[in-house]
């Protein structure tokens, strides 16, 4: 566990669970929000944070990640558009298995998804996100989506959008960001922990 106390961290968190995250379906848009143990999830981030001075506090505008902000005790953050998930466009709704029944080798990380986003687009979001957060000082808060902090987490570290692949989250999932000495060195701390829900 790094060190919490340290300045200048960025601290990621996935929003809790909603009725299409149990079932699989692609929840880009469509604005869900959170199932009763989602709320229960997001009401374990209570306390999570404790000791941390949060410089800034920002929030995607759909609600499943403004519920899970608001219930872990932070209803003053700020909305930030370019937070909100991938624009999952025709397969909006869709499980990977019924998009495999139409397109067998389809992968979301190469091909996009047809009416919504490329990933060059989510990309390029992220890539605002990282600008704003290296210019900022001290430590902050992000309440977003899975696939939207795995983008995130790649264009910290410099990779190509598409390597937003090999970063997976679970609901409620905590991460923190950061960097190996300083700004030049961006660096995951801490990626996908979900120990709060075991209490």
């Amino acid at each position: 566990m790094p060190n919490t106390h340290s300045s200048n961290l960025v601290y990621l968190v996935r929003h809790g669970e909603t009725e299409w995250s149990v079932t699989g379906q692609h929840t880009g848009v469509f604005d869900l929000p959170l199932t009763d143990d989602g709320e229960r999830q997001a009401k374990r981030l209570v306390g999570r944070f404790k000791g941390v001075d949060f410089k800034a506090v920002y929030v995607s505008p759909l609600k499943r990640a403004r519920q899970t902000c608001e219930l872990a005790g932070f209803s003053d953050a700020k909305i930030d558009p370019d937070l909100a998930e991938w624009n999952y466009g025709d397969y909006e709704g869709k499980t990977t298995k019924e998009i495999h029944l139409e397109r067998p080798d389809w992968n979301p990380f190469d091909d996009g998804f047809p009416g919504g986003e490329s990933v060059e687009q989510v990309g390029a979001r992220a890539d605002r996100v990282v600008q704003k957060l290296h210019s900022a000082q001290g430590n902050l808060l992000i309440f977003a989506h899975g696939h939207f902090l795995r983008f995130l987490a790649a264009r910290w570290l410099g990779l190509p959008p598409g390597n937003a692949r090999f970063f997976v989250l679970g609901t409620t999932a905590v991460s923190i960001l950061g960097y190996e000495n300083n700004i030049t060195r961006p660096a995951i701390l801490l990626w996908n922990d979900r120990h709060h829900l075991q209490r």
